[in-house]
C-alpha cells in the first residue's frame, strides 16, 4: 500500500513523502491516526499543489530575509552597564534586551531567533548572530559600555583632639 505521509513518523519518513507500506501497517496504524493518506490520484494532486504553494511562501519569505539582511547585518548596538571590578557586568545582556533594542530600531526579531556565542558578562564588544532565515542569518554587534559606579559619600569623620580625658575618681564622693 502507499500512502502520503502528514507527520513525520519514525523509521519511516518525513511529512510528505510517498511511501510503500504493509497493508496492515497502513490500515491498522497510519490511516486511524491521520499519520498518512491514501496516496490516490487525487492526493498526489493536492501534495503537488502543497508543495507549490510552500516553495513560493518560502521563497517571497527568503527574498524578505534576504532584504532584512542587508539592513541588519553589521549593525552595532550600544548598551550601558552597571560594572563592577574587573570590569564585570551585574547580571548579563540577554537576547531579549537585544531584541527590545532592535524593535527600537524598527527590526521586528523574536528572541528566540538571537543566538550568542558566549553569555555577555562584561564590558567590551561582542557578536550576536540573528537567524532571519533558514538559511539566511545576520551578524550584530554588541557594544557594552560601563556606566561609572556612584560612589556613595564618604562619611565624615571628626578629627581627633589631643586633649588626654581623665576618667573620673570613683572615690571622689568619699573624699569628705
Amino acid at each position: 500500500m502507499k500512502v502520503i505521509l502528514r507527520e513525520n513518523v519514525h523509521n519511516l519518513g518525513k511529512i510528505g513523502d510517498i511511501v510503500q507500506v504493509a497493508d496492515g501497517y497502513g490500515r491498522n496504524y497510519l490511516l486511524p491516526r491521520k499519520l498518512a493518506l491514501l496516496a490516490n490520484e487525487r492526493n498526489m494532486r493536492e501534495l503537488d499543489h502543497h508543495r507549490r504553494v510552500t516553495q513560493i511562501r518560502l521563497a517571497r519569505a527568503r527574498v524578505g530575509a534576504l532584504s532584512l539582511h542587508g539592513k541588519l547585518d553589521n549593525l552595532r548596538l550600544k548598551v550601558r552597564k552597571h560594572v563592577g571590578e574587573e570590569g564585570k557586568l551585574y547580571g548579563s545582556v540577554t537576547t531579549r534586551e537585544i531584541a527590545d533594542m532592535l524593535a527600537d530600531r524598527g527590526f521586528d526579531v523574536d528572541r528566540r531567533d538571537i543566538s550568542l556565542a558566549q553569555p555577555i558578562k562584561a564590558a567590551g564588544e561582542f557578536s550576536a548572530t540573528v537567524k532571519l532565515h533558514h538559511d539566511v542569518a545576520a551578524a550584530v554587534v554588541i557594544e557594552v559600555e560601563p556606566i561609572e559606579p556612584v560612589k556613595p559619600p564618604e562619611p565624615e569623620v571628626e578629627p581627633e583632639l589631643d586633649i588626654p580625658i581623665e576618667p573620673p575618681d570613683p572615690y571622689a564622693e568619699y573624699d569628705d
